[in-house]
């Protein structure tokens, strides 16, 4: 089996190093001096689960020097999805499977856009990781588990090709039973807690334990409910508590992936988050008053860093 890993941060560079740590086949699409580091010097990955390091892969920005894949995973940032989805299209075979793991809640239907959709498996991950410097990965908080599944719902057999792949890297990964639930809850704790930490420039910790930020939290989570529901997800009727007890849970000084990139003036995924709410209220005529004020609040910095 070869796997494909588009974007090697921290998504990429831990679950690709990891598989192909365990021996199997693996080719890394990178660039820069991260790409540099790792075809000079091999992945290095930093892990509060053990670290390690491995040269067993080939690493490249060329995709015309990629094998064609039996599985693809697009561990780039949900802006770049769709572009990931175009680059991808010469190393497709009929039964290559393509499984998006960045957060946000409509990863896969961009894909489906722009590549057959019978390719498409939806999936995400559960990790605190980042590129610490080129060529090295940082493992800093949750046990890494990647959970996937048809958009369709179906158990399929082919969803045992990625199950064997993930089992023999070593980490956790789960076949969901509805795949859209359990991506829209992920993506209803990371919106929540993202674009209001950027704002406050506080900790996850920080955040939930202030009373009137914790509110605010609260009512971002409500928000994307509603529209998760009117949308045709079957999101239960409980999840707002339990995502605000998850965040309740986290490292007391964690801080979300779009956060820190806001705060250091890089590009984000805040289009994709708070404002994706904002306009899919607008489209189904359903206020998102919490999320309108996140998002225009920060939209000046996004503009900046895009400029």
């Amino acid at each position: 089996m070869h796997t494909v890993i588009i974007g090697v941060g921290g998504v990429g560079g831990y679950f690709g190093g990891k598989i192909a740590h365990s021996g199997q086949k693996v080719t890394f699409v990178a660039r820069g001096k991260h790409l540099e580091a790792m075809q000079t010097n091999g992945l290095e990955v930093k892990s509060v689960d053990g670290d390690f390091k491995t040269n067993s892969f080939k690493a490249t920005d060329v995709l015309k020097q990629v094998e064609k894949a039996d599985l693809i995973l697009i561990c780039t940032k949900s802006w770049q999805v769709a572009n990931a989805g175009e680059l991808i299209k010469p190393i497709l075979k009929d039964t290559t499977i393509v499984m998006p793991l960045q957060n946000g809640a409509d990863n896969a239907e961009k894909l489906c856009d722009v590549i057959d959709s019978k390719h498409v498996v939806g999936g995400l991950c559960k990790i605190y990781s980042k590129i610490e410097a080129p060529g090295i990965i940082s493992h800093f908080g949750h046990p890494p588990e990647i959970i996937f599944g048809e958009l369709d719902a179906l158990k399929t057999q082919r969803l045992q090709i990625p199950k064997a792949i993930f089992d023999k890297a070593g980490f956790l990964s789960t076949i969901s039973d509805n795949i859209h639930v359990d991506i829209w809850s992920k993506f209803m704790f990371i919106a929540t807690v993202s674009g209001l930490g950027a704002l406050t420039r506080a900790t996850i910790g920080e955040m939930y334990q202030n009373p009137e930020t914790r509110n605010i939290m609260s009512e971002t989570a409500t928000e994307i409910h509603n529209i998760g529901t009117a949308k045709g997800v079957t999101l239960p009727e409980n999840l707002v508590d339990r995502i605000m007890t998850f965040i309740s849970m986290q490292p007391f000084d964690s801080t979300a992936s779009t956060q820190r990139d806001i705060m250091a003036g890089r590009p984000s995924e805040l289009y994709n988050f708070n404002g994706f709410i904002v306009r899919e209220g607008e489209k189904l005529e359903i206020a998102t008053p919490t999320n309108h004020f996140i998002y225009s609040c920060l939209q000046l910095m996004e503009n900046k860093a895009r400029s």
